[in-house]
């Protein structure tokens, strides 16, 4: 037996902004995020509009309440919102029908309780921005995806009976006159009906706000008369410190009176006083402009004599001054002759620093030239030593008349190239010794040890510093080639300058 959901109420919280609804949502949704489980950040820093409604398993609204929400800047619900939606909806009055008898609506203007009141909205009830229009559309759209009720059939189709042929006609005018008529008295006995329940209901409304207006205007009279009998008794007090100040000010002005004529006395006795005082001051200064004048011209006297003595020793000091001067100037001559002898030589330097550019230049030129010279010497130095191995396996077989000798009695001569010896011609008796070890022999014949000479041909070959960086690379600066094995050493010629310096620093330092 299958289980099915019946349709029932639905609430339901509807978002408003200025161009109508904006969003819908249930009202578990609604109270996940008055606890701030969600946050919405397209509202924030906003007071947004909201409806309340419950909605019917025929999608049509029983009950609306119109009400305010405000938001912070984190999108999140105001935490002190506590406004009873449902018993607002269930106390609400009488609104218009939108379709399945006047629903209970709840706003600013109709709240049935008053200190609610400043939380509550008005809907707009005409235009195209009709409130209760927009929330029976939104209802009618059921993007909540509320469960919905299929209305049943007026009549089941197993009743259905099909009336007689002599009723298939229309019926009289007289009988739809008549018909007319009865349905128009039944239309307005119940438009009437409706209406009279109306204005009963707004009459009630109104005596109940003219209750309500009259308790507060009676609350307000009450609370009026009791701060205009504390404002009596503070203006009795006040008027009576007023009193008494006015008391203290007359004795106040009694006493600065006699005080006044007191100092009148007082400024006639010292106005006599001072006039006293500057007839005997004018006196007094009658002596000391004569006593001071006698002693300014004897301080001026002296200090004329004063400056003389110094405009004397200023006038020697300008004549020293004045041979200081000309022994500078014939410094200063001598200074700026040396100065263009200096730019002379400096211009000299600058020529002289050009040709060894160009000298440079040639040097680099002739290491090239040395370089392709030392590599045909690899490749001599490679033909050399497939014939050494050819002349091995000749020697290798021993025979009465030797292909060597024979090539020797025949008139020809063994030449073999190396760098720094040229080209050597090897006697029959000197091929075995080469072929032993052909740098020893090569060596031998440059005066030099195999080591220096291998040394040396490294340097040859790749005329770089041999020196260490502080981070143990190999310096690799190009240096000059030294042409000969006899003249290198090891340390010295494989080295730059800075490298030559570290390596005697270092050998003084060992001995």
């Amino acid at each position: 037996m299958s289980m099915q959901k019946k349709p029932q109420m639905v609430e339901a919280v509807v978002f408003f902004n200025d161009r109508g609804v904006c969003k819908e949502m249930l009202y578990p949704e609604f109270e996940a995020l008055l606890d701030n489980v969600v946050q919405m950040p397209d509202l924030a820093e906003q007071q947004v509009r909201l409806a309340y409604v419950l909605i019917n398993p025929r999608l049509m609204i029983k009950a609306a309440v119109f009400f305010y929400l405000d938001f912070d800047e984190k999108g999140e619900a105001d935490r002190g919102w506590n406004l009873p939606l449902r018993n607002l909806s269930d106390r609400a009055g009488r609104g218009p029908d939108l379709g399945a008898g006047p629903i209970r609506l709840a706003c600013r203007s109709q709240c049935p309780v008053s200190w609610h009141q400043m939380h509550l909205w008005d809907p707009i009830l005409d235009g195209d921005n009709n409130h209760l229009t927009l929330l029976r559309a939104a209802a009618k759209r059921n993007n909540l995806g509320v469960l919905v009720e299929e209305e049943p059939a007026a009549v089941e189709p197993q009743r259905l009976q099909m009336a007689a042929e002599h009723q298939w006609y229309a019926p009289s005018e007289e009988e739809s006159r008549q018909t007319a008529e009865k349905l128009a008295r039944e239309m307005l006995q119940e438009h009437q009906q409706k209406t009279a329940e109306l204005l009963g209901q707004h009459e009630t409304r109104l005596s109940q706000i003219s209750q309500q207006h009259e308790q507060e205007l009676s609350r307000l009279k009450l609370g009026a008369q009791e701060q205009v009998m504390v404002l009596q008794a503070e203006l009795t007090a006040l008027r009576e410190g007023l009193k008494r100040e006015e008391e203290i000010n007359d004795g106040l002005r009694r006493e600065l009176e006699g005080q006044v004529n007191g100092f009148q006395r007082g400024r006639e006795e010292l106005t006599a006083q001072l006039r006293q005082i500057e007839q005997s001051g004018r006196d007094e200064m009658d002596q000391l402009r004569q006593q001071i004048e006698g002693e300014a011209k004897a301080r001026i006297a002296a200090v004329e004599a004063r400056y003389r003595e110094q405009v004397s020793v200023r006038d020697a000091e300008l004549g020293y001054r004045n041979e200081l001067d000309q022994q500078l100037q014939r410094e200063n001559q001598q200074l700026q002759q040396e100065v263009q002898q200096l730019r002379q030589e400096n211009q000299t330097l600058h020529q002289e620093a050009g040709q060894l550019r160009q000298e440079l230049e040639q040097v680099r030129r002739e290491g090239v030239q040395w370089r392709e010279q030392a590599g045909q010497a690899v490749q001599l130095q490679q033909s050399t030593e497939s014939l050494r191995q050819e002349l091995a396996m000749l020697s290798a077989r021993p025979a009465e008349g030797s292909i060597l000798e024979r090539l020797a009695e025949q008139g020809v001569i063994f030449v073999v190239y190396h760098p720094g010896a040229g080209h050597l011609t090897l006697s029959l008796q000197d091929v075995a010794r080469y072929q032993d070890n052909p740098l020893a022999f090569v060596a031998a014949k440059c005066f030099v040890s195999e080591d220096q000479y291998s040394q040396w041909l490294v340097h040859y070959q790749q005329p770089a510093c041999e020196g260490r960086l502080s981070n143990g690379d190999r310096c690799a600066l190009p240096i000059d080639r030294v042409e000969t094995p006899g003249r290198f050493v090891d340390g010295d010629s494989n080295c730059c300058s800075r490298h030559k310096t570290a390596g005697r620093l270092r050998s003084v330092t060992t001995a």
